[in-house]
């Protein structure tokens, strides 16, 4: 079988992690499975999917990924494979437009939040969304939230919707060594969030909880990059948490720093269902997340969740963590336990099954 997956790149983020893991399994199945980036500018993802010998297709270096010219370079490209299979809205979109042109494999998306900004535009006609979704032959969700909600928004939909949580490489992460440079510098207890610098996520709230703790005993990591960088610089400089807050970048040692981390903490306006959520479950650490769809459906009775953008009760539960040493290890064997029913093999298997009855049904 001969899949495509179309990204608009391969920054650091939650479609692009999955596209970078899902890849090299299904190619270990036997599958010739391919990627095209709308962005292709080089990055971690970018240079791990080389090393397992997937042909990565560019249409730019940088530049606009809505340049229209797109729609023909993805058209010339979808034609020959069996299935391609779109993540984010401009390929989604782009991928639904070529596929008027001529006979197209059959198309799959993934939806990888529970909202997004259009859902809040007033102005804005579902009917586009609506005809987008309905070119292809099967929408994942990755959370029941987010199918729930992407059904309310378009409604009447012809395209069937579908839930396969996302996964992580559990065993991988858990068993990970802690980043030995971090652990010697550390003589705080330390809080990581790792997600990109967008207006999706809520590192403000995280950052101003830090104002709240003890400048002596706490430090936050957070790990990432993105259009918000200098806006968090900048908090940072008002806030007056210059010591206290690190920025790592991107990096490709997250289970690494994971593993040397007191507690990870996702801090977000909405999501789809996090893998930063998973992946700091999987580490054997507690997890603290925003009270909202996507996170609170993996973390509730498992991590601890504090409302959204409150960043005194995020403060106060980072607090008790560290004076408890009881609820400490608790939360974190319960996290553990929480991201062993997320492990990576489950997920691509059963995207390994979908690809398999799709094309059976139409040979």
């Amino acid at each position: 079988m001969k899949i495509l997956h179309v990204i608009t790149s391969l920054q650091i983020g939650g479609a692009e992690k999955l596209v970078t893991d899902i890849v090299p399994m299904l190619r270990e199945k036997g599958h010739e499975v391919d990627v095209c980036l709308f962005d292709g500018q080089d990055t971690t993802f970018k240079r791990k999917l080389q090393t397992c010998g997937c042909k990565i297709f560019s249409f730019s270096n940088g530049g606009n990924v809505y340049n229209p010219l797109n729609i023909l370079r993805i058209a010339r490209l979808m034609r020959h494979y069996d299935i391609v299979h779109t993540h984010n809205t401009a390929p989604q979109f782009f991928a639904a437009l070529a596929s008027k042109f001529s006979t197209m494999p059959k198309l799959v998306t993934t939806e990888h939040n529970t909202s997004n900004r259009r859902r809040a535009w007033k102005w804005y006609p579902t009917g586009i969304d609506r005809w987008m979704y309905n070119q292809h032959k099967y929408v994942i969700c990755i959370s029941d939230q987010a199918e729930e909600n992407l059904i309310s928004f378009i409604t009447n939909t012809k395209a069937k919707v579908k839930t396969i949580y996302n996964g992580v490489d559990v065993e991988t992460i858990h068993s990970a060594r802690p980043n030995h440079e971090l652990l010697c510098q550390k003589k705080r207890f330390t809080i990581t969030m790792v997600a990109g610098f967008r207006l999706q996520k809520d590192q403000d709230t995280l950052i101003r909880a830090m104002n709240h703790l003890s400048k002596d005993e706490y430090e936050l990591w957070l790990v990432g990059d993105g259009e918000r960088r200098e806006e968090i610089e900048q908090l940072i400089r008002t806030e007056g948490l210059q010591d206290n807050v690190k920025l790592f970048g991107l990096r490709s040692d997250i289970p690494n720093i994971l593993k040397a981390t007191d507690v990870v903490c996702m801090s977000s306006h909405w999501e789809g269902m996090s893998l930063s959520n998973i992946e700091g479950m999987a580490a054997g650490k507690p997890f603290i997340a925003s009270d909202v769809d996507g996170l609170r459906e993996v973390t509730d009775g498992y991590g601890l969740l504090f409302p959204h953008g409150d960043e005194q009760l995020l403060a106060e539960t980072i607090k008790r963590l560290h004076d408890d040493r009881q609820l400490y290890d608790h939360i974190a064997e319960r996290c553990y336990e929480r991201a062993c029913q997320f492990d990576i093999t489950t997920m691509v298997e059963k995207y390994n099954q979908l690809y398999l009855e799709i094309v059976k049904e139409y040979r």
